[in-house]
Parts: C-alpha cells; sequence; structure tokens
C-alpha cells in the first residue's frame, strides 16, 4: 500500500457532513444568508478535511516505519488492539482540532509508541493525551528542558555560563530561552501548569539553589513517562 492509496481510501467524515449543514443552514438566513454561507465555505471549507488527510497519512507513515523497523510489528493486527483504536480516535480529534506543529507531532508519537507491544497503561495514555491538547507548545518545550538542562543544552548547541555559584531554575530557562527575558508571570504559568499535573516537582522556578541545584532535573517519574510517550519511539519516524 501506498500514501496515494491511503489517499483514495479517505472519505468524508461527520464532522464534514456538519460543515455542509452549517452552511445549508447559514444559506436558508433571510437576505444575508447566502453570502454568510459563501464567506464560511471560503473560510473553513474544506476545513477538516485538509487537516485529517495530513494527519492519517503522517501516522501511516509512521506506522510503515515501524513495521520496517520492529520484527514482528504488522500494521494488519492493530485492527484487533482496541486499546489501541481508542487511543488513535482520541489523538486524531485532538490533532483535527490543532494546527501546532509540536502538538501534532507529540500526538503522532503518542499514537505510534500506543501502536508498540507492551505500551503504558490505558488510563495513563488517555490522560496523557488528554495533556497534550490542553496544554501549549512552550509547556512542552519548557518540560523537556528541565527534565536533563544539561542535556537539553548540549543537543541545541547552548553553552550554560559557569560563573554563578547561586541561581536559580528560571535563570536557566531563561538562558535557555532568551525570548522568555521579561515574560515572567507566562512562564511561572507554565511551571504552575506542569505541575498541577504532576510532570514537574515544582511550581516555582525562583528558589535559590546551588549551581548543581541549577541543573537537577525537575521532572517527575510521570513526567518522565510523559515525555517518552511523546517522543518518537524510533528514529526519522
Amino acid at each position: 500500500m501506498d500514501n496515494s492509496n491511503i489517499r483514495d481510501d479517505l472519505k468524508p467524515t461527520g464532522a464534514d457532513a456538519a460543515h455542509t449543514v452549517a452552511k445549508a443552514s447559514l444559506s436558508s438566513i433571510p437576505v444575508i444568508g447566502g453570502a454568510a454561507a459563501e464567506i464560511f465555505s471560503a473560510v473553513f471549507a474544506p476545513p477538516l478535511n485538509k487537516r485529517r488527510d495530513k494527519w492519517l497519512i503522517s501516522i501511516f507513515d509512521g506506522l510503515k516505519r515501524l513495521e520496517e523497523e520492529i520484527k514482528g510489528f504488522k500494521i494488519e493486527e492493530l485492527s484487533k488492539n482496541d486499546k489501541f483504536i481508542t487511543v488513535a480516535m482520541q489523538a486524531s480529534q485532538a490533532a483535527i482540532r490543532n494546527h501546532q506543529a509540536e502538538k501534532l507531532e507529540a500526538l503522532r508519537n503518542a499514537v505510534l509508541n500506543a501502536a508498540l507491544p507492551n505500551p503504558v497503561e490505558e488510563d495513563i495514555q488517555l490522560m496523557f493525551l488528554h495533556f497534550v491538547d490542553e496544554l501549549t507548545p512552550w509547556h512542552l518545550r519548557v518540560l523537556r528542558l528541565f527534565d536533563d538542562p544539561r542535556a537539553w543544552g548540549l543537543k541545541q548547541g547552548i553553552t550554560y555560563p559557569e560563573s554563578h555559584l547561586l541561581g536559580s531554575s528560571s535563570k536557566v530557562l531563561e538562558h535557555a530561552f532568551p525570548e522568555l527575558v521579561g515574560r515572567r508571570a507566562f512562564y511561572d504559568q507554565l511551571a504552575r501548569d506542569l505541575f498541577s499535573r504532576g510532570l514537574m516537582k515544582t511550581d516555582s522556578l525562583h528558589t535559590t539553589i546551588t549551581a548543581q541545584g541549577m541543573f537537577a532535573s525537575l521532572t517527575t517519574d510521570m513526567g518522565k513517562q510523559f515525555i517518552n510517550f511523546v517522543k518518537a519511539p524510533v528514529e526519522k519516524v
């Protein structure tokens, strides 16, 4: 099977039918109905088909990659896996609501990880999908940074200054992401959000700590599990 076949197999969904119904309803409004329907169509049509098609093709490509890399993995077997189907459907609904590349990548990786043998417990998978859906790309960036600030910096080509004997995690954050300098209210809320979901150990990035403490991991065991769940299961997947 190839991508052209996948595209041929994609059919209108219930959401697309809802778009058609909405347009028809707008057309029935006296005087402005026709114009409103045309504007609706111009702005949103095809609003779901394009996102849905791109999403499904990306999932198919990822599953094919898993089939190539993992011995014994067969895409056809997934049709018998109710837990995978549930996760894939939940992720798909979230993906269609989103356009941000980082969130779409996280959702895609979650589906691919759910397809693997011995995945994370089903309820935890669904909880993590909910987190991806409601959090922002900045939440994901901050969480990945504080999982291991030095390893993250090495991967990103960022060198941290070594002159401070004491400091705070906020200094690490602002050095890693200069665009957050002067936006304390914003990134404090990010930290509180991650803490409230049990993904980070602290809700404050401003406690004075040693230089060693500044670069210690701030993610909880659940936070690490979440990061792995939204990370690509194999390279170039």
